[in-house]
């Protein structure tokens, strides 16, 4: 099975023009995982902000967190 127009390279390379598929589409697909990458950092950040004030809320905050171990000291 091929994907392009080429069967054997015992061609001369200088008439070969398409060598791979979906030529003329790589801004396209790089600009697509751009975007997802970008998407991606999004939504982990908001994540672990969500994260850490449910963390917050569960646990308290600094002051609890310093009354704790000046508690045990």
């Amino acid at each position: 099975m091929s994907t392009t127009p080429i069967d054997t390279w015992a061609v001369d390379l200088a008439n070969v023009t398409v060598i791979y598929p979906w030529v003329g589409s790589e801004v396209a697909m790089a600009s697509v995982g751009i975007i997802a990458w970008l998407a991606w950092h999004v939504w982990q950040v908001k994540h672990e902000n969500s994260t850490y004030d449910e963390n917050l809320r569960k646990y308290g905050g600094k002051e609890t967190i310093n009354s704790a171990i000046d508690d045990h000291q």
